[in-house]
């Protein structure tokens, strides 16, 4: 969901928007709290993050602020982070809104709906808008290198390249969430942040199967797998919690949160 984000944000402002800078820089060894923006911040999970990739863009009134952060262990990414906040106020709010919506809910690579991928997810909409939250799999050499959505096929330049100068491997699969709300009442800003982590920090079993659809995280398999489906359920709750909190700091109107006592 991170790079759904991302691809919002290079498609509206295109090359010629103009950088500047961000307070920590590629390769920032990070921990605890962690300030994207005055608004947008988090607890790190525990361990020494890097700071592996950043964007800031502003046109015409619309600014962006992205990061991606890794952990690594013994040259092996074993947890990320992404953050997005896009300041959208007062810019063309009419025409905007109708292409947010279009964006996270009718994009055909990814989106807050239903897919076969997501394990779980729960959603809030009215007009433009909306609070979600989804539970998925995936691949993460296939997100970086060769992602389904033709307009992605040449971003993450700057993941690529801390991959290839620092030899950093992959995990096969991992588990991944992603937290988004935008409100007109709130700030105007699209906040966004998305967690993935390799099972085996989470004492998952051995896995057999490395393609999206044949994983034993899929939603279709996982019946058959209930040691993983017990490791997909731990992870829902962890992920249930951090979205409870993301709520919180973003100021979500209590009208918009999420019933995830379910």
């Amino acid at each position: 969901m991170k790079k759904f984000l991302l691809n919002f944000i290079f498609i509206i402002l295109f090359s010629t928007s103009e950088s500047f800078a961000l307070d920590y820089k590629i390769g920032s060894k990070v921990s605890g709290l962690f300030e994207a923006t005055k608004k947008l911040k988090i607890e790190l999970p525990p361990g020494k993050w890097e700071v592996v990739e950043r964007h800031a863009w502003e046109f015409y009134g619309l600014r962006a602020f992205s990061y991606g952060l890794a952990r690594v262990e013994k040259g092996k990414v074993v947890e990320s982070i992404g953050l997005t906040e896009l300041h959208t106020a007062g810019v063309y709010e009419g025409h905007l809104n109708v292409e947010i919506i279009k964006i996270f809910f009718k994009n055909k690579y990814d989106g807050c709906y239903e897919r076969p991928e997501y394990f779980y997810l729960n959603f809030y909409r009215k007009g433009s808008t909306f609070n979600c939250f989804l539970v998925r799999h995936g691949v993460p050499e296939k997100e970086i290198y060769d992602p389904d959505d033709p307009e992605l096929r040449n971003s993450n330049s700057q993941i690529k390249k801390w991959i290839r100068e620092k030899s950093i491997e992959l995990p096969k699969i991992m588990l991944g969430s992603s937290h988004l709300y935008f409100s007109r009442l709130v700030y105007g800003k699209i906040y966004g942040v998305s967690y993935s982590i390799d099972p085996s920090i989470l004492n998952g079993p051995e896995i057999s199967f490395f393609t999206e659809e044949s994983s034993e995280y899929h939603k279709y398999n996982i019946k058959n797998y209930p040691e993983h489906k017990r490791i997909m359920q731990k992870w829902l709750s962890i992920s249930k919690n951090r979205h409870k909190v993301f709520e919180k700091d973003v100021k979500a109107k209590e009208r918009h949160l999420l019933n995830l006592n379910n």
